[in-house]
């Protein structure tokens, strides 16, 4: 797997790359060679935040944690990922590397799989056209934090939300 590591407004010492190398080097289990993984550091805040992003055949991992050391936030962050891997097990075997899972079959909680379906809710509503502005307005006073919308220009299903730093953000479709 290709590591490509990235440092927002500071310099990442290299036995910090080393370590992050060393806790993420057993997601090559999971995924084949051409699997891409991009860990970003920053510092928002005064706390040491890692973002990790694998990308593989389509599929998208991420997880994100600030702490006190990098060499926690990597940590922390390592195990997101993992859960989401364990968790999401079954339909995975598919898309990434044949045999990654049989390591960890034995201690693996099947449960993962049988909560996650069971807890689905399904929710209908209609949707007019509507621009970003009134979009964001909408989620706000709805409280949630995204908010599915047809864009007036477009026409597009498009996505707002509230960004953790601060800030919205909008998901338009390619």
């Amino acid at each position: 797997m290709k590591m490509n590591f990235t440092a927002r407004q500071m310099k990442v010492f290299d036995s910090v790359k080393e370590t992050a190398e060393k806790k993420l080097a057993k997601f090559n289990k999971f995924f084949d060679e051409n699997a891409e993984m991009d860990i970003t550091f920053s510092m928002p805040n005064g706390q040491e935040m890692v973002e990790i992003t694998i990308r593989s055949q389509g599929m998208v991992f991420r997880a994100e944690d600030a702490q006190d050391t990098f060499a926690t936030a990597i940590d922390s962050a390592t195990e997101a990922l993992e859960r989401q891997i364990r968790k999401n097990k079954t339909r995975l075997q598919k898309k990434i590397k044949e045999d990654a899972f049989a390591i960890i079959d034995e201690d693996l909680n099947e449960d993962y799989e049988e909560e996650y379906i069971q807890n689905v809710r399904t929710k209908t509503f209609s949707f007019k056209p509507m621009s970003v502005e009134e979009a964001i307005l909408q989620m706000n006073m709805l409280g949630h934090d995204f908010y599915v919308f047809k864009d007036c220009d477009s026409l597009e299903t498009c996505v707002v939300y509230r960004r953790k730093r601060g800030g919205y953000g909008l998901i338009v479709p390619e």
